[in-house]
């Protein structure tokens, strides 16, 4: 018996020893793909590197074994095998010979999230799964943005601002609603303290600066109307597209034609909704906001276009997932006009047959953007005043696991993206 005991300590060490590397599967055996991400972020932070395995069992991670990583999983719910070199040797065989690739993740990136004064995690989709998965942020507005603060940091979000000075066309609705008249006085407040007349001057100074940080290198994420709000802001820069009840004076009768498409990232050829009472602001969102569709939640689902991993590492990365079929989301901007889709920029995920799609990747200067739309992908409708989402409830979100495939994009090697 104690032959027997020693044999099987021995046979324990041996596993110990041989069980170098961590492989944090990301297809259906996860038990919580969200935390998994902030585990590869943990990770990159304590400068340990990790692979990206895409398109390897739904784009697992894989790393060197150490205590502190087992120890985190284990504590965040997150399931992880113990593998060896062999095994780890058999997994690149498979990625070579498949439509797979892996990725080298170095650095965590330096996270910034625009967002208002006083909005809570819970007002957006990715400040609350960042705040989910465990990954650092900061919050930055307008103030930082104008002060050149954006250069400290490797990725943005865009909280669902409203870039173009029309406080989010909520005037028709809720323009007697105490919240509304708060946010039109801090606003203009604020605009006047930065030196601008108006608030839509203010907002377009800072929708530039976003455009500058992109074009300079930096990585943009952006949901729901801060995406074509933002591009309309950009295009409106040589005009006024404000009613009076906005900034105090008239439309530019000629608006429509100075609309400059050549300052945009991701849109084109759009055309405005510039009457107050209209909830909506332009034709780029579909369906429209006005006039939303009545759909089914149960069978509202839009598709994740297939890459080549080893040709077109970008979109095969943000569109990695344990399915190709995800619940579709309402949002102030749901989805985008195909025929509005600059063709420059890659569509990665739409409704079948149709011309609606939910999310798309761009370059512009030496940086990328990617829009997703909708406001949160674990409420169908998310209407002002609704409770905040319970991501416990969610661990295994397809949707907001798009969101999280952007924050470490960029932490992937540059070489191996330029290949």
């Amino acid at each position: 018996m104690k032959r027997f005991g020693r044999l099987v300590i021995v046979m324990l060490l041996i596993k110990t020893v041989s069980a170098q590397y961590l492989l944090i599967p990301m297809d259906l055996t996860q038990t919580d793909h969200l935390k998994a991400y902030g585990i590869a972020y943990m990770t990159l932070q304590k400068e340990i590197t990790v692979e990206w395995l895409l398109n390897y069992r739904g784009g697992s991670f894989l790393c060197s074994d150490f205590k502190s990583i087992r120890e985190a999983c284990q504590l965040r719910g997150v399931r992880f095998e113990q593998i060896d070199g062999a095994a780890v040797n058999n997994i690149y065989a498979e990625i070579e010979e498949k439509n797979m690739d892996k990725i080298r993740l170095e650095k965590a990136p330096a996270i910034a999230v625009y967002s208002p004064p006083g909005f809570q995690p819970w007002d957006d989709a990715v400040t609350l799964v960042l705040t989910y998965a465990e990954i650092k942020y900061e919050k930055i507005y307008d103030r930082e943005v104008l002060s050149g603060k954006l250069n400290n940091y490797d990725w943005l979000h865009l909280h669902h601002e409203d870039f173009t000075g029309q406080y989010g066309k909520f005037w028709g609705a809720f323009r007697n609603q105490t919240w509304y008249i708060k946010q039109q006085i801090e606003s203009e407040k604020r605009a006047a303290e930065l030196g601008f007349a108006k608030v839509s001057k203010e907002k377009g100074a800072v929708a530039a600066e976003i455009k500058r940080f992109v074009d300079e290198g930096g990585f943009l994420f952006a949901m729901c109307s801060a995406t074509d709000a933002l591009d309309i802001a950009l295009a409106a820069h040589n005009t006024d597209i404000c009613a009076t009840v906005f900034d105090g004076d008239g439309v530019d009768p000629n608006y429509q034609k100075k609309l400059d498409f050549r300052q945009t990232l991701a849109f084109q050829n759009f055309k405005l909704i510039t009457d107050p009472g209209v909830y909506e602001f332009s034709d780029i969102d579909v369906p429209p906001s006005n006039l939303p569709r009545v759909r089914d939640p149960e069978t509202d689902y839009f598709t994740l276009f297939e890459f080549s991993a080893k040709y077109d590492p970008v979109p095969t990365m943000l569109t990695q997932n344990h399915v190709n079929v995800v619940k579709g989301f309402m949002g102030q901007t749901t989805m985008f006009r195909e025929d509005k889709i600059k063709s420059s920029v890659t569509i990665m995920g739409k409704i079948e047959n149709s011309n609606e799609v939910k999310y798309i990747h761009g370059n512009s200067g030496k940086g990328t953007f990617t829009f997703y739309g909708g406001h949160d992908p674990e409420d169908y409708t998310h209407r002002v005043g609704d409770p905040p989402t319970e991501l416990e409830l969610h661990k295994n979100s397809p949707g907001y696991r798009l969101i999280l495939n952007n924050i470490l994009f960029p932490a992937a090697k540059k070489k191996k993206l330029k290949t």
